[in-house]
């Protein structure tokens, strides 16, 4: 489901999240700045080797509009023209990107400090689970 907000979109896919689209989705010719994040499985995490894949879980009722109000606490703290949050659920490949936050805005500190602030608070606040796979078995990780 895509909801939008201004020109903010914000999605909770099981699909491989496109970065390409994303920076469309955020182009403006008024930006002077546009700043992506990319969060990314890796093969390991503090004391494990060999981590083979994520699986995330949501709030699939709550998820997004709790987004859409990090995004609007992010328009309210900067002049930004538009804002695209994508994150996965269920199962993410090692290398495969989890989470994307593509910020525009017309300077390029206003940018990184929304798309900064943005991921924090995604990871922080929005109902969202993760569960780690490895080769010795499968833990659900603390504070996510």
């Amino acid at each position: 489901m895509v909801q939008e907000n201004h020109r903010d979109v914000v999605r909770v896919t099981e699909s491989p999240l496109d970065p390409s689209a994303l920076l469309g989705a955020v182009s403006d010719e008024t930006a002077g700045a546009v700043v992506a994040f990319l969060g990314t499985v890796r093969n390991h995490s503090p004391g494990k080797e060999g981590v083979t894949h994520l699986v995330y879980e949501v709030y699939a009722e709550q998820v997004e509009a709790k987004i859409l109000a990090l995004v609007a606490s992010a328009r309210d703290r900067w002049p930004l023209i538009a804002v695209a949050v994508e994150h996965r659920n269920g199962p993410v490949e090692v290398g495969e990107a989890s989470v994307a936050v593509v910020v525009s805005s017309a300077h390029r500190a206003d940018a990184f400090e929304a798309a900064r602030f943005l991921i924090d608070e995604v990871k922080a606040n929005a109902p969202i689970w993760k569960q780690e796979h490895w080769a010795g078995g499968v833990e659900w990780i603390a504070g996510s």
